[in-house]
């Protein structure tokens, strides 16, 4: 088994009791860290053979044959290396953790294809070029800070996609809110795409299943300090479900509507919530099973200055 920047190769054998089965469905199982796709793409270019040889997908295999791998990794992507800063939380030989700062795209598109936390992976580790989005496997907001895993091999980014397709990632968030959550609960509702405003989501009857857990670490006079936990990932899953239960995210321009001031409210307070440039959401949080070792891994991050700024002028009022 030999595995560098650019090529991948591997031999297994198929076992008697696999006779009569598909060659896709028995390399699925024998090369269990590659996607079903990835390894498809590779029997149809005959990188992937079967005793030398190259075969369809649905070849019946006879049982005892040799499989083997002998694939070259082209780059995924036009996109190119920045020298952007990245804060890194954690890096090994297979992911690699940073903790995103707020105004940072994670994914080129069009008009932003440069500047974006993609960009800057790049720079930082050139490989990843060959890796499916440059090894970005869940993806945080434009102006929301905090934690994000990076897969840094193709076997990686299988295992994490994986991982999430089955929910084991654990993503904690903690957030401030407009309006005192009386307590903590559960939105269960699905989302998709605004009907009238492609560019937002909105809680829709056939939008995808999402759940969204929360519980209240602060109460302010009209503001609220929440600890949130995702069960599933949609697109701006947090901020939809939030201003869904009229509880939406301080700073949210995009679903909080204008700004609306608390009788009471001092002028320091005042000032702070108009300035609050974004929405007031941050991924403290991440725990998953690591890709080589197997054993479960987790880190944590302090809320950035905004956030703590803005935690003790509600405090004071």
């Amino acid at each position: 088994m030999t595995n560098n920047l650019d090529n991948i190769e591997r031999k297994a054998m198929v076992l008697p009791s696999d006779c009569g089965r598909r060659l896709d469905q028995v390399a699925a199982e024998l090369f269990g860290e590659f996607s079903r796709s990835r390894l498809q793409q590779w029997i149809k270019q005959g990188e992937l053979k079967v005793d030398d040889q190259q075969k369809v997908p649905k070849h019946k295999l006879l049982g005892g044959e040799t499989l083997t791998i002998n694939a070259h990794l082209e780059p995924e992507g036009d996109w190119q290396a920045e020298d952007i800063p990245l804060s890194i939380v954690f890096e090994d030989d297979h992911i690699l953790v940073i903790n995103k700062t707020a105004n940072f795209v994670v994914h080129p598109a069009a008009g932003n294809r440069s500047g974006t936390v993609l960009n800057a992976l790049l720079h930082h580790c050139p490989s990843l070029q060959s890796v499916p989005r440059a090894g970005i496997v869940h993806r945080l907001d434009k102006d929301t800070t905090g934690l994000m895993v990076v897969a840094k091999t193709l076997q990686a980014h299988t295992d994490l996609v994986l991982q999430l397709q089955a929910r084991t990632v654990r993503r904690e968030y903690e957030a401030v809110t407009v309006g005192c959550v009386i307590a903590g609960g559960t939105v269960d509702q699905p989302i998709g795409r605004h009907p009238h405003q492609r560019t937002k989501m909105a809680v829709i009857t056939d939008g995808k299943e999402a759940r969204t857990h929360y519980r209240v670490l602060k109460r302010f006079d009209s503001h609220s300090h929440l600890r949130v936990k995702l069960e599933t990932g949609r697109t701006h899953q947090i901020r939809v479900h939030m201003a869904h239960i009229k509880h939406p995210i301080v700073g949210d321009d995009t679903y909080a509507g204008r700004l609306r001031i608390h009788k009471g409210t001092s002028i320091e307070l005042q000032e702070c919530l108009r300035q609050f440039g974004r929405q007031a959401l941050h991924a403290r949080e991440l725990a998953l099973v690591h890709p080589a070792t197997g054993k479960e891994v987790g880190w944590t991050t302090d809320l950035p200055e905004d956030m703590q700024n803005l935690l003790e002028a509600l405090a004071i009022g």
